[in-house]
Parts: structure tokens; sequence; C-alpha cells
């Protein structure tokens, strides 16, 4: 009789020992960070983080309007096939379509984080058109000139003429000022010195700080 408690004793030791095991896990699971791409929704806006100097510092330094935004490039996700990807112009590569992963391993590199965007409720019926627009400027060159050119683009140029059809984002005239000392920025004065080019200043454009301080985006957080 002592042997057959001692028995089911251990029996349901050993159950209760499991159950507590596979509730732990469960609670684990729905307590963990969600993953990348489960933050993610098909046409959210990808802003990398600028860094301080070089190209980078530049061009932040002149076009930064918030203190908490301050970002160098963007792209949009598209998911395909249960598959993430992001459509953005880079130096390198001009404009491509990456894999997320790719991407994110891309700036995490360079110490750069990446923020989402998202357009609010009422304009997310322009993103179909807008990922359609994306696709069909992908294989163009990068636009080093940061002048506006049908046959290449930069960044946020890239983005804006994805949603231009709707008019999510709107060009304006763009300036090489430095804020601090109410003069052209000196590196981008060597920059299209070097180029025989003239700094356009005024001429319509657009930047990663620029969009993300629409009015028709919702900040998500970071990824």
């Amino acid at each position: 009789m002592i042997k057959l408690k001692e028995e089911l004793f251990q029996k349901n030791h050993k159950t209760l020992a499991y159950t507590i095991f596979f509730v732990a896990i469960l609670l684990l699971q729905h307590c963990a960070p969600q993953t990348q791409s489960g933050k993610l929704k098909n046409g959210d806006l990808l802003f990398v983080t600028a860094k301080e100097t070089g190209l980078s510092g530049a061009i932040n330094n002149v076009t930064q309007k918030e203190k908490e935004a301050s970002f160098d490039h963007i792209g949009i996700v598209e998911k395909t096939n249960s598959h993430w990807y992001v459509l953005h112009a880079a130096p390198k590569g001009g404009s491509q379509k990456q894999e997320l992963k790719s991407f994110l391993t891309d700036q995490s590199e360079d110490g750069q984080k990446v923020m989402i965007y998202r357009l609010k409720p009422e304009y997310q019926k322009s993103i179909p058109a807008a990922l359609k627009k994306a696709e069909s400027m992908l294989g163009k060159p990068y636009n080093f000139n940061y002048i506006l050119d049908e046959n290449s683009y930069y960044c946020s140029d890239y983005i804006e003429r994805s949603f231009r059809e709707d008019h999510i984002f709107k060009l304006e005239p763009m300036t090489f000022i430095d804020p601090k000392t109410g003069e052209t920025n000196a590196f981008w004065v060597d920059f299209y010195k070097k180029k025989n080019l003239k700094v356009p200043e005024g001429e319509p454009g657009c930047n990663p700080n620029g969009l993300a301080a629409s009015d028709k985006l919702e900040k998500i957080g970071e990824l």
C-alpha cells in the first residue's frame, strides 16, 4: 500500500513538473520580444539613424528638423511570398530590393539604428500603388549629385517618387546652410566643387529628416 502511494506520488510529481515546464515555455514565448518582422507591416518605412561625421553627418547637419529625429537613409518594406524585403536607393547597388535581414546587417555594421514609421490609417490605401512604383524603379543607379534626375535616384527621392501619385510627401527647396553658422556647410562646398557643380541651394528636393517629419506618418519604434 505504501509502495503504491509512493508510486502515485512520484507519478503526480512528474506530471506536475512537466506541466510547470510547458507553462513556463508558453509564458516565455508570450513575453519574448517580437521578432524583427513581427513589428512590421507591408509598406512601412524604415529610417536609418545618421552618423555624426562624413556624408551622413553632413546630410543631417543641414536637414535635421527635430532633435530626436536624425536620419540619413530610408527604405520601404515589402512582404513577398512570406519573405520581407526593403526597397531603397543606396550608394552601393543603386535602386534595389534587398532582403530585410541583409539590410539590417548592413546598418548594424555601421553602428546605425533602424526606426519604423508607418502611414496613418487614412493613407494606407496608397501603399499598393507606391510599392508597384518602387518596383518599377529598381535597377536605376544612385544619384550622387543629389539634384533631381529622371535617370538616377537618391534614397528619399526614391521614396517620394514612390508615393508621388497620391501626394504623400512633397518636394521642398533644398538647403545646404549650416544652421549654426548661417553659411553653406563646408562639406557641401567642397563636395560640389569637386564635381564642378554649383551648390543647388533652393532647388527642389527631399531628405530623410523631412520625410520623417510628415504629419502623414506615425512613429512605431525601433526595429
